[in-house]
C-alpha cells in the first residue's frame, strides 16, 4: 500500500469524518462535531487501542466500510456474494485511494485472488453537514458473481448513542416514530413491499437519552432508494456498535458478468451536536441545494385544487369548469385532475394502462378544460399512474405478458390492479409513448401527480429473476427520460401517500405526497415525523373535507387551514359544500400562505419537544428577523391552563412584534393574554426563556404567531 495515505480527512461546516487506511480495508474511525487540524488521525487510532480480552481473539476485526466474512467479522458484514468458488470469503486490500476534492474521496479495494473490485465513494457536503456514502462491486473475474448484499459503507458508532428513533406505520397514517434502547444484537428493519412502503421507512436515527429537539448529540441515517431496503443498527458483545443501510435484494436477482458492477444506493448521514432539528435543518438544506431543481426551487409553490377527494370517478366537464371557478376565486394557483379521465375508467376496476383521454366523458378532449383552468388564473396538472394495469384494459387484453408474476402462483389481489414489468423494454416504451403523447398534444399540462397504489407482492420479471432492483432504476429512468422532453412539467411522487417518499425518487421529481389521509389532526403527527429529513417545500398538505373521507373525524377549517399552512399547500374537496364562513376563511389563510410562502419554504424548522397535549412547532428564517409559530391543541391539557409557550430559534438579542395571525377569530371562556399581546415588542431572549402563556383552548384549536425583528 506505497503512496496511500494513512488517514483521509473530510471536513464540512460543523462536523469532520475521518477514515483510517493504515490496514488493509478502509474503515471510519471517527464522524462527529468537527475537529480542528491538529487532532490526527494517528492520535485517534492510538487512543483507541483496544487490549486482548479473556477468550476472545487477539485483535478484532475491523468495523470496516464493509466488513468481510473473509476478514473474520462476527457481525453483520456489509458485502455477501457467492459464485461457483470462494467469492464469500472475499477480503481484499486497498489499492488506490482518488481525492476528487476536498470533500469527496473514492476508495478502491482488490481481492486479487476472488477478482473483486470493491469501491466506496464519500462526500461529505460543505455547507448542508450531510455525508453521502455508497459502496460498488466490480466483477474482474471471468466466473459469473452473484450478490445477496451489498450495503452502503458501515458506519461505526460512539459509545454515548444507545437509543434508536425509526419510522413505521400504515397507510393514511406514516411516520409514525418509535424508540427503542439499542440492545444487544441486531435493530432490523426489512421491506419487501417493493417500494418505499407505508410501514418502514428507510431511515432512522441514533441518539441517547439526552438528546431533545434542541439539544444533545444525534445521527440521522436516511437510503436514498425506492425499493426493498434493509436497515441495521447493532451491539457487538464486546460492545462496539455500528449502523448499515443497502438495499434488500431478492434470490438472484443481482448477477454480475465479467466486468459487470452494482453500486448500492446512497446512504445519507447527519450528524448533529445541538438536537434533532439541527439535523433536520442539514438534511432540509441537502434536499433544497443537492436533490430539487433549480427552477422549482426559484419558483413559489402554487396552491394546488385536487379534485380527488372532490368527485372522486364521477368526471363532468361542466362541473370541473364549476370547480376550478370556485378554487380559482379562493386563490387555487393550480388545477390537479385526479383518477378517472382516462378511457373506460368509472371505477378502480377498469382502465389503468389505457392513458388516452376517454372521449364519452370529455368529447373535445382535455383542451376546453384545460382552457377554461388557465382562463381561472390556474396551472393544469393531470394524474398518472403508469406503472399499473388493470385486467380490464386494452393493454393487459392485448399483452396480458407485461406484467410481473411467478409462474405458477396465483396473483393476490389488490385494487383491482397489477403491476406492470419495466423489466422489459417495450412496456417502458409504451408507457413513455402514451405519457409523451398526452404531454405533446396538450403543451399547456404543467404538473403530473405520479401514483403508484399497490405493493409488488409477485416479484417476477419476464425472465423469471426477481425484478424489484431492475425495475426501481427502469422507474428512474422512464422519469428522467420524461422530464428531459418536457423539462417545463413538475412531477409529485404519490403512491397511496407515503409509500414512496425517499431521496432517491426525489432526485427525479418535485414534490411527494406526504399521507393519503387529509385528517389533520392525524397530519400533525404524520408531518412531524416525516420532517426529520423532508423540508415543508416538498410535503403535500391539503385541507380535507369537513368530515375527513377517511378517519370520519369533523375538524374545523381553522385547525385544517392551520395544518396544510406549512406544507405545499393545497385544497381537496368539494368546494360547493363550503358554507360562507368556511370560504371565507379558506381564502384568507391561501392569501396568508402566500404571504408568508417564502418563509415556510426557505426557514429552519424548530420543532419543539412533545408534551402530549400539542404539537408545537415553528419556522425561522436565516437572520432570525422573521418567524411563524403554531401552537396544535390535540388533547385537553392536564391541569386547568396550558404551560407557557417557548419560541425556540431566535435571537436572544433582538426584539420582535408578536401578533396572532391565525385564526382570525378565537371564541374564548374568558379574557386571555390573546388580547394584550397584539403588536407587543417582547426581547428574544424573553420568548425563548420565559415564554408566553398560552390561552385555554379547545382541543383541535390551532394557533399562529408572527414575530418580525423591531
Amino acid at each position: 500500500m506505497t503512496n496511500l495515505p494513512e488517514f483521509i480527512q473530510l471536513h464540512s461546516d460543523s462536523s469532520s469524518l475521518l477514515v483510517d487506511c493504515t490496514k488493509r480495508t478502509p474503515a471510519i474511525i471517527y464522524w462527529g462535531k468537527k475537529l480542528s487540524q491538529e487532532t490526527t488521525g494517528e492520535m485517534l487510532t492510538l487512543l483507541s487501542t483496544r487490549q486482548e480480552a479473556k477468550c476472545s481473539v487477539v485483535v478484532e476485526a475491523p468495523i470496516s466500510l464493509s466488513p468481510l466474512l473473509g476478514q473474520g467479522f462476527t457481525g453483520s458484514p456489509g458485502i455477501e456474494i457467492t459464485n461457483n468458488d470462494i467469492a464469500w470469503s472475499l477480503g481484499g486490500d486497498l489499492s488506490n485511494v482518488v481525492q476528487v476534492n476536498s470533500n469527496e474521496v473514492e476508495l478502491e479495494s482488490v481481492d486479487k485472488i476472488r477478482k473483486i473490485k470493491t469501491i466506496h465513494k464519500i462526500k461529505l457536503d460543505q455547507t448542508s453537514n450531510v455525508l453521502a456514502l455508497s459502496t460498488e462491486l466490480v466483477n474482474i473475474g471471468q466466473q459469473p458473481l452473484n450478490v445477496n448484499w451489498c450495503a452502503a459503507p458501515t458506519i461505526p458508532m460512539t459509545d454515548e448513542m444507545n437509543k434508536i428513533m425509526s419510522f413505521e406505520g400504515r397507510w393514511s397514517h406514516e411516520f409514525q416514530r418509535n424508540t427503542i434502547d439499542l440492545f444487544l444484537g441486531s435493530f432490523v428493519r426489512e421491506n419487501r413491499k417493493g417500494k418505499t412502503s407505508h410501514d418502514n421507512f428507510p431511515g432512522f436515527l441514533m441518539h441517547n437519552e439526552y438528546t431533545h429537539e434542541n439539544t444533545g448529540e444525534c445521527y440521522g441515517f436516511h437510503l436514498g432508494w425506492s425499493g426493498n431496503n434493509k436497515l441495521r443498527a447493532e451491539l457487538l458483545p464486546e460492545g462496539r456498535s455500528y449502523v448499515q443501510l443497502g438495499e434488500l435484494l431478492l434470490p438472484g436477482e443481482v448477477e454480475l458478468r465479467e466486468n459487470e458492477s452494482y453500486k448500492s444506493p446512497t446512504l445519507y448521514s447527519v450528524y448533529s451536536a445541538n438536537g434533532f432539528n439541527e439535523m433536520s435543518a442539514c438534511f432540509h438544506r441537502y434536499v433544497r441545494t443537492q436533490l430539487l431543481q433549480e427552477k422549482v426551487r426559484n419558483k413559489p409553490r402554487p396552491v394546488h385544487y385536487n379534485t380527488w377527494e372532490g368527485i372522486y370517478f364521477d368526471h363532468d366537464v361542466e362541473t370541473l369548469k364549476g370547480l376550478a371557478e370556485h378554487a380559482g376565486k379562493l386563490g387555487v394557483e393550480r388545477f390537479v385532475l385526479d383518477d378517472g379521465w382516462f378511457k373506460g375508467r368509472r371505477g378502480d376496476y377498469a382502465g389503468l394502462g389505457d392513458w388516452v383521454v376517454d372521449k364519452d366523458i370529455y368529447p373535445d378532449g382535455l383542451q376546453p378544460l384545460i382552457d377554461h383552468v388557465n382562463n381561472c388564473g390556474m396551472e393544469f396538472g393531470l394524474w398518472f399512474e403508469p406503472e399499473m394495469v388493470n385486467p380490464d384494459s386494452d393493454l393487459y387484453r392485448a399483452h396480458p405478458d407485461w406484467v410481473i408474476q411467478t409462474e405458477g402462483n396465483e396473483q393476490l389481489q389488490f385494487r383491482n390492479q397489477l403491476v406492470l414489468d419495466l423489466t422489459r423494454t417495450e412496456v417502458v416504451d409504451c408507457l413513455f409513448k402514451m405519457i409523451d403523447d398526452i404531454l405533446v398534444e396538450y403543451p399547456k399540462i404543467e404538473y403530473i401527480k405520479w401514483d403508484m397504489n399497490r405493493d409488488i407482492n409477485h416479484a417476477g420479471a419476464f425472465n423469471g429473476k426477481p425484478a424489484i432492483h431492475k425495475q426501481t432504476k427502469a422507474l428512474y429512468q422512464l422519469i428522467a427520460r420524461l422530464r428531459a422532453k418536457h423539462p417545463n412539467v413538475e412531477i409529485e411522487s404519490c403512491s397511496s401517500g407515503g409509500a414512496r417518499v425517499d431521496y432517491g425518487v426525489l432526485e427525479h421529481t418535485d414534490r411527494v405526497w406526504t399521507s393519503d389521509s387529509n385528517d389533520a389532526l392525524d397530519r400533525l403527527s404524520i408531518q412531524r415525523g416525516c420532517s426529520y429529513f423532508f423540508p415543508s417545500d416538498v410535503m403535500g398538505a391539503h385541507v380535507g373535507p369537513r368530515d375527513c373521507h377517511i378517519t370520519g373525524k369533523r375538524v374545523s377549517v381553522e385547525m385544517r387551514a392551520g395544518v396544510a399552512f406549512f406544507g405545499h399547500m393545497g385544497i381537496e374537496m368539494d368546494p360547493r359544500e363550503l358554507t360562507d364562513h368556511e370560504r371565507g376563511a379558506l381564502s384568507h389563510v391561501i392569501a396568508l400562505h402566500k404571504k408568508h410562502r417564502n418563509l415556510i419554504h426557505n426557514g429552519d424548522l424548530i420543532r419543539a419537544n412533545s408534551d402530549g397535549d400539542s404539537i408545537n412547532f415553528g419556522i425561522v428564517n436565516a437572520e432570525k428577523s422573521q418567524a411563524l409559530f403554531s401552537y396544535n391543541s390535540v388533547n385537553e391539557t392536564k391541569r386547568t391552563n396550558p404551560k407557557k409557550y417557548k419560541f425556540s430559534g431566535l435571537h436572544a438579542d433582538k426584539s420582535y412584534e408578536l401578533r396572532l395571525i391565525w385564526p382570525t377569530k378565537l371564541d374564548e371562556y374568558s379574557p386571555s393574554l390573546l388580547s394584550k399581546i397584539e403588536g407587543k415588542v417582547f426581547t428574544g431572549e424573553s420568548l425563548m426563556q420565559f415564554g408566553m402563556q398560552l390561552p385555554i383552548t379547545f382541543p383541535q384549536t390551532t394557533l399562529i404567531f408572527e414575530l418580525n425583528q423591531q
